[in-house]
């Protein structure tokens, strides 16, 4: 029997081939984002003025990053994905609003 040259290699690959234990869907990134969509919508809906409701979505907003953190490590990454997404658009939505309400008024609203 002849030994192969090589050139050609025979047999299974040499390199192992690992596989994501929890991968990314569409259908986990749109389950994270319409939950984290409800979820600000609910803490905005508490604010009374320009400054709690910034205060209020700061605060919603921390919390599911952490629950972001959470799933990341032991759960789902694509609805951790999705969280993220539409927390950064909450934020900057709020930032919106407060830099809007400096800009017209000329005072801080969140103080």
């Amino acid at each position: 029997m002849r030994t192969p040259s090589g050139l050609f290699p025979s047999g299974p690959p040499t390199r192992p081939s690992w596989r994501e234990p929890y991968p990314v869907t569409g259908a986990g990134v749109a389950a994270g984002g319409a939950t984290a969509t409800v979820w600000l919508l609910l803490f905005g809906l508490l604010g009374r003025d320009v400054a709690s409701y910034a205060w209020w979505t700061l605060i919603a907003g921390g919390l599911a990053w952490l629950a972001a953190v959470v799933l990341v490590r032991f759960g789902d990454r694509g609805v951790a994905t999705g969280v993220a997404i539409v927390t950064a658009g909450g934020w900057s939505i709020a930032a919106a609003v407060v830099a809007v309400r400096w800009a017209q008024s000329g005072n801080w609203p969140l103080w």
